[in-house]
């Protein structure tokens, strides 16, 4: 495999034939017990490490203050001692959906067709002038799988219904990019910028739809006192529940632009915890077209563990309850994208990583690459938040794209 093949402008160890980061068979146990302590090396050019290191700095205060904020304001409610008694119990029905292999076991398909409020709306930022911008609401089919959250869970109103701004071309649909926002930044002005989607629309001649994630922004628990803060309040089991949620409502959605908007081509992008939801409908929708996780988590029981304080109060956590991680790992395989083949061919998969990423380290987007029989992967001089060269990724987004028969024109224009 030629460097080109693999990495656009940074050397990296995965290029020369490394060994697999992946282990066989359930990875909850046998992935070395210190991956959250390990690195990921790459060979950079002096001006790339100078910008690496400057965008580091950023998502080390931006990951204290969040880890603080989940410690003081998640951990009481969710991971006090009576908590965790009662998800440690669940360990067993969880890991049991894992090691089955088949996705649909735990994820299931929407059940029947949701009705759709659609509301016509003018966006303060980005207005395209040829477009109809929507806001699509529509209330959640889903159950939890797990009998003893399905009272408290249900038990969030606002949680039950989803949101999603879609952005559709006048004259038909088009092949629809839907991407996916990551933790509590669900804006969608912010996520217009983020993932550049009026390139998307302009240039590339897309339809795009922006998804809401359980708990965040409308979605949010009453008092919350942040967005995505119920995402993670309700302990390690809600986790499981909410990724199930995730996957459901866009399972929903893409049944609603199919049979009734008539689209005919979707893909899927998020960032973050997006990624992570990402990497999971790789594995559970078989009607996208594509797949891309960029800046990606895919085992969230050992990022906890880099993130201080959390991290060390979930290790005292742990020790009191004389288990390790990879207890907590059985506990939340069942939502991990490393637990479940992709329905999607490598061909239609790419992973975007950050060489300088401090919130989702660069070993998780490697992990999954290799999870992912080393599909195509784009490594970027910059971190979790500050995206440098993002030229360069959007550029390799739409070559692959491409390739895959989406565009009407040559990309490098």
């Amino acid at each position: 495999m030629s460097r080109s093949a693999v990495v656009s402008r940074i050397a990296h160890e995965a290029c020369v034939n490394a060994p697999s980061s992946m282990p066989s068979g359930a990875w909850w146990s046998r992935l070395p017990w210190d991956f959250a302590k390990s690195d990921e090396s790459f060979d950079l050019a002096w001006i790339d490490r100078l910008r690496v290191e400057a965008t580091a700095v950023v998502d080390v205060a931006v990951r204290t203050s969040g880890a603080a904020a989940l410690a003081g304001l998640a951990v009481p409610l969710g991971y006090h001692p009576g908590a965790l008694r009662a998800a440690f119990g669940d360990r067993e029905f969880y890991e049991g959906f894992a090691r089955n292999g088949d996705p649909a076991r735990f994820f299931a398909k929407p059940r029947e067709r949701a009705a759709m409020r659609v509301r016509e709306v003018r966006p303060p930022l980005f207005t395209p002038r040829d477009a109809v911008v929507e806001d699509l609401k529509f209330e959640s089919g889903f159950t939890p799988v797990n009998p003893r959250l399905r009272s408290s869970y249900l038990s969030h109103r606002q949680n039950r219904f989803a949101h999603v701004r879609y952005w559709r071309h006048r004259g038909g649909p088009r092949p629809t990019v839907i991407a996916i926002h990551g933790f509590g930044a669900e804006g969608y002005a912010l996520n217009s910028w983020f993932f550049a989607l009026p390139w998307f629309y302009r240039e590339l001649g897309l339809d795009v739809a922006i998804f809401n994630l359980p708990f965040h922004g409308r979605r949010q628990t009453r008092l919350s006192p942040f967005s995505g803060h119920g995402f993670f309040a309700g302990g390690p089991s809600r986790i499981n529940e909410a990724f199930a949620q995730a996957v459901y409502d866009f399972r929903t959605l893409v049944d609603y632009l199919v049979e009734d908007r008539g689209v005919t081509a979707l893909g899927a992008t998020g960032v973050s915890l997006g990624g992570y939801t990402t990497a999971l409908l790789a594995a559970t929708e078989p009607r996208l077209a594509f797949a891309i996780p960029n800046v990606p988590v895919v085992t969230l029981a050992d990022l906890i563990l880099e993130w201080e304080p959390l991290g060390t109060l979930m290790r005292a956590a742990m020790r009191g309850f004389k288990s390790d991680i990879t207890e907590l790992r059985r506990l939340l395989a069942v939502s991990s994208p490393l637990s479940w083949r992709p329905a999607l061919p490598k061909s239609r998969l790419m992973v975007i990583g950050g060489v300088g990423d401090r919130l989702a380290p660069p070993k998780h987007s490697r992990l999954l690459w290799d999870h992912w029989e080393r599909c195509r992967l784009h490594w970027f001089p910059g971190s979790h938040l500050l995206h440098l060269d993002r030229g360069s990724y959007l550029r390799e987004i739409a070559k692959f794209l491409d390739t895959l028969g989406w565009l009407e024109r040559d990309p490098r224009d």
